[in-house]
């Protein structure tokens, strides 16, 4: 009696898992939430002899390991396109992805600056996400906006970005970048990119060993 409530309650947690898989706007973190789910449920299978359940979801397990290899083997293109403030297609960008900028970044509204530092970031021509930043004092940047859309959250854009700040997007001209932890998401991302927190509750990344 014991075995078969651990048995239905694995097959509880299978589905829950690959239930949740199918609310990732990420492709990449539906992959690895649908593998464990499609694993789980192999092993489910299998434990009750339901082979059919358990051979279906071991293809789908070798699927997801197949595109997480394709993904992380994959060469892309990454590139920048500096704009300026007033762009056309930025303001149309910023405001149809509004509702999602302000998850990440809850008090922020559109109102460039001259001196602001424009980029759409690029992923094999496709636009993935916009990175705003502002001269804060002589050799900082701060970053006023850095957004990526949901299909290319993986870290890679914040990863180039960064490396390209000092050097092939700026010259010399800036070793550090700082920003406000503007909500808990935001601050792990920043924590993620290698950012540390001072004292003063701002984050601080130095950018002039990266470039060389």
């Amino acid at each position: 009696m014991e075995t078969a409530r651990l048995l239905e309650w694995i097959g509880y947690l299978a589905s829950a898992i690959i239930a949740f898989s199918m609310t990732m706007n990420s492709v990449l973190k539906f992959r690895w939430i649908n593998l464990a789910g499609a694993a789980l449920f192999a092993i489910y299978g299998f434990l009750i002899q339901a082979y059919p359940v358990s051979f279906l979801n071991g293809f789908i397990v070798v699927v997801d390991l197949y595109y997480l290899y394709s993904f992380y083997s994959k060469k892309e293109a990454f590139d920048v396109l500096e704009v300026k403030s007033d762009d056309i297609y930025l303001q149309r960008f910023l405001n149809f992805h509004q509702t999602d900028i302000q998850r990440f970044f809850p008090d922020y509204s559109y109102k460039p600056q001259h001196q602001d530092k424009i980029y759409f970031i690029l992923r094999d021509l496709s636009v993935a996400g916009v990175f705003i930043a502002s001269e804060s004092q002589a050799g900082t940047l701060k970053v006023v906006l850095d957004y990526v859309i949901p299909a290319y959250r993986d870290l890679k854009n914040g990863h180039y970005i960064y490396n390209q700040l000092h050097g092939k997007l700026t010259g010399a001209r800036y070793s550090k970048v700082v920003s406000a932890p503007h909500s808990p998401l935001h601050s792990k991302y920043l924590n993620k990119l290698g950012f540390k927190q001072r004292s003063d509750g701002q984050f601080e990344k130095i950018l002039s060993n990266e470039a060389r």
